[in-house]
């Protein structure tokens, strides 16, 4: 079952969210919550992650929540390569995004990969096996460093207008098996509704592990989980 008493991805001030590490936490301990990874965007040229880190570590030693120290990190490479920031001491986790889809000649974005297919340029399979590809080869390398987790698995399709009954159910036996060799877990995202029930029978089948996740931006979000839970009871009462 997902656990809806962890929260498995949220943002802080220090990246995209709107509040503190303390006022997350305040948060969660409101919700009931026993365990909360902090998840914020990282990159070659973030500066703050000493700070953010330590912030993390002074709110652990006031609170009976297990508070997890992670990180977001985009893939860019068609190798899996990912945008690592300098430092990767210190993480507990690691969570694997894809928000633009590397290809030889550079990354494309949702919105020029919906033109070249609209212009026959690409094939909606080739972009799927792309992406596959590039994910499976993402969590590989990032194992390699720290705990890993999925964000938003094939969001990026969604965004580049490419129905999810495009994609063979091979494909997603091998994003599965990917997630399942390197011991990724993936999350259940609240914020983004993903991933989909189809792809939760996967991982669920595969023996994937599974982690609620709010993607909270405002401490009132954290733990909120309205569209995880609804999909949860489907999910396991068809299991």
């Amino acid at each position: 079952m997902i656990d809806l008493s962890a929260d498995g991805h949220v943002h802080t001030a220090f990246s995209s969210g709107r509040d503190s590490v303390n006022a997350l936490v305040a948060s969660a301990e409101r919700a009931g919550l026993t365990e909360m990874t902090f998840a914020d965007r990282v990159g070659p040229d973030t500066s703050w992650l000493g700070p953010y880190l330590s912030s993390i570590q002074r709110a652990q030693q006031r609170t009976e929540l297990v508070l997890r120290r992670g990180v977001e990190v985009e893939a860019i490479g068609i190798d899996g390569w990912l945008a690592f920031p300098s430092d990767l001491s210190g993480l507990e986790v690691i969570s694997v995004g894809l928000s633009r889809l590397p290809l030889p000649a550079g990354l494309l974005t949702a919105d020029a990969v919906l033109s070249a297919i609209d212009g026959g340029a690409m094939r909606p399979q080739d972009v799927i096996d792309q992406l596959v590809t590039v994910t499976a080869l993402a969590v590989e390398r990032v194992s390699r460093y720290a705990p890993t987790r999925l964000a938003r698995p094939l969001d990026f399709l969604n965004r580049a207008g490419i129905d999810e009954a495009l994609i063979p159910d091979a494909a997603i036996g091998e994003l599965v098996a990917a997630c399942r060799a390197n011991g990724t877990v993936v999350e259940v995202s609240e914020r983004h509704r993903l991933p989909s029930e189809r792809l939760i029978r996967a991982f669920i089948g595969g023996g994937v592990k599974l982690v609620a996740a709010s993607d909270a931006h405002r401490a009132s979000e954290v733990g909120q989980y309205r569209h995880v839970r609804e999909v949860a009871a489907s999910v396991y009462a068809a299991v």
